[in-house]
């Protein structure tokens, strides 16, 4: 093995805080070699980026740091603010989580990419615009030219992540740190931004740290482990060693918390009423059409879309970002007009109702969504959050409203003294739960769940969806679950409707989508999905790539 390029040796990091120091990373110590990765797991608060925030010194100005982080022999601990702002991009960069918080929106892809050359002295004016195109292609960004002289809004999730890539490789550097740089993504875009960083890597023999709570990110990507729990290093080793055969406790329930596509095989039942009766449906869509109005036009997204939820059941809607699946959840939520087919609620068509009735009729309705954080108001104790529909809707005196949230709560498995706490007091995965306690207020027989728990840490989610499970039994509520991730689909559906592009490709039952696709995009989606096994993981990442090889879909 060769001499590391990034070496942590025993590194601890304090905040000061008015409340006393907090011990954040406590003696952190590994190594990365060139043209290897490192996957630095845990869930929030375990210390892993701040702990991979020390080799770049963007720590904020209340930490102290002890210890030595050596990159390419140079202590970067004992570093000037100059010399730290020269060493990044040129000997290390960082791929962010949110590429629109890495990219300035308001200037073009040309003007922040040939910045990035001229600062670090590698190319001026039109040699860094022509360097600037090469990397784009080089990432795989199409007809790079052209495309680089628009905004990054113009460029979709998995595109803009490319952008950001193409400029932390700009300067050639020895360590990328890619922090999460796949959460925001569907999995077929992860998928590929993977083999791109799998690519640049065996190209550029780069040494990347990858920072992910994803297992099967992990699995797909990494050489070498480190599991990180309270600010210590609880395991270390290689990728397989880890995620077959981990030896301490923490790891194992992190493995155990994933959700693993086709763990959850399900027993045809007969169906028990004749096939002649119509079955009584919560929520049904027929032949709908969904558009957006701007500037007096009127833009189509969804087209022809059926489906039916009956009470009791889940019905997973998947597809990739732009497929259509939370426009048709806006719509049932009466946040979207339907141009054309019914959305009938209990029977009812919702759209065609009088003001009054429609009103009374989304009672029925309660919703819980992606980001807890964005979607509980912080002036709010949770009490009123959680009795906000209820005083809007006029139902219950005062008592009977905090009598129900204090059942709600107990629902969700929090404490009732948590009712007169503020959200900004609680973990992302309880909030999560206030969210869930409001959306069931009102006793709703539709519940509309829009990536619930994409925004949670993988043992987080795994007791929200167990959760989830037990209430779904518990209040027999029809439920339309939006996301992305299959394994999530497979642990809870009924039924799945695929959609890509405003349409549907394919649905029926978890079983029929999930073990036996009919559709070369289902099939794709199903491939991109990584599990938490490099051995097995390899063997889908090469059965994958012939799929797409046979599809004619492989990257020239």
């Amino acid at each position: 093995m060769t001499q590391p390029i990034l070496s942590y040796q025993d590194i601890k990091v304090r905040f000061a805080t008015e409340f006393g120091e907090i011990d954040a990373v406590k003696g952190v110590s590994f190594d990365l070699h060139p043209g290897e990765v490192v996957a630095v797991v845990g869930e929030s608060g375990s210390g892993k980026s701040v702990t991979s925030s020390t080799a770049m010194g963007l720590l904020a100005d209340n930490a102290a740091v002890e210890g030595t982080v050596l990159l390419d022999g140079k202590d970067v601990t004992a570093m000037s603010a100059s010399q730290l702002r020269k060493l990044r991009g040129n000997d290390i960069s960082m791929v962010f989580q949110e590429p629109m918080t890495a990219l300035n929106p308001v200037l073009k892809v040309s003007t922040q990419m040939v910045e990035v050359l001229e600062i670090h002295g590698k190319a001026y004016g039109t040699d860094a615009l022509r360097r600037s195109i090469e990397l784009l292609e080089q990432v795989g960004i199409p007809d790079p030219e052209k495309r680089i002289h628009e905004y990054p809004h113009q460029f979709s999730g998995g595109q803009r992540q490319r952008i950001v890539i193409a400029m932390a490789i700009a300067c050639g550097p020895k360590v990328i740190i890619a922090d999460e740089p796949t959460t925001a993504l569907d999995v077929t875009v992860q998928a590929e931004i993977l083999d791109l960083l799998r690519r640049l890597k065996d190209e550029l023999n780069t040494g990347i740290v990858l920072i992910t709570h994803n297992m099967g990110v992990v699995a797909d990507m990494a050489d070498r482990v480190v599991v990180m729990f309270h600010g210590e290093v609880v395991e270390h080793g290689t990728a397989e060693e880890i995620l077959t055969r981990p030896q301490h406790p923490y790891t194992q329930r992190l493995l155990d918390a994933m959700p693993h596509l086709g763990e959850h095989a399900v027993e045809v039942r007969e169906q028990e009423i004749p096939a002649a009766i119509e079955p009584e449906y919560a929520l049904q869509g027929k032949d709908l059409a969904l558009a957006y109005r701007f500037r007096g036009k009127s833009i189509r997204v969804v087209e022809g879309v059926n489906f039916g939820v009956q009470p009791g059941e889940i019905l997973g809607l998947v597809g990739e970002s732009g497929s259509g699946k939370s426009t048709v959840a806006k719509a049932v939520l009466g946040l979207l007009e339907v141009e054309e087919g019914e959305l009938l609620v209990r029977g009812q068509d919702l759209p065609q109702l009088p003001r009054k009735q429609r009103k009374a009729l989304r009672r029925e309705i309660g919703v819980v969504f992606q980001d807890p954080a964005a979607s509980l108001d912080p002036r709010f104790p949770i009490g009123d959050i959680i009795t906000e529909p209820m005083v809007i809707h006029k139902v219950g005196t005062a008592q009977e409203r905090i009598r129900r949230a204090e059942e709600l709560l107990e629902a969700v498995k929090l404490p009732t003294s948590v009712i007169n706490r503020y959200p900004h007091e609680l973990s992302g995965g309880q909030r999560q739960r206030i969210s869930i306690a409001r959306a069931l207020s009102l006793s709703p027989s539709i519940l509309i769940a829009d990536e619930p728990t994409s925004a949670l840490d993988v043992s987080v989610q795994a007791r929200v969806l167990e959760m989830f499970a037990e209430l779904q039994e518990q209040f027999s509520f029809a439920c339309l679950f939006v996301t992305h991730d299959l394994a999530v689909v497979d642990q809870l559906a009924d039924q799945i409707l695929v959609m890509q592009n405003g349409r549907v490709v394919e649905q029926g039952t978890k079983d029929q989508i999930l073990r036996a696709p009919r559709e070369d995009y289902t099939r794709r989606l199903l491939a991109a999905a990584p599990v938490p096994n490099p051995v097995t993981q390899a063997e889908r990442r090469a059965a994958r790539l012939r799929l797409l090889a046979d599809q004619g879909r492989l990257p020239g």
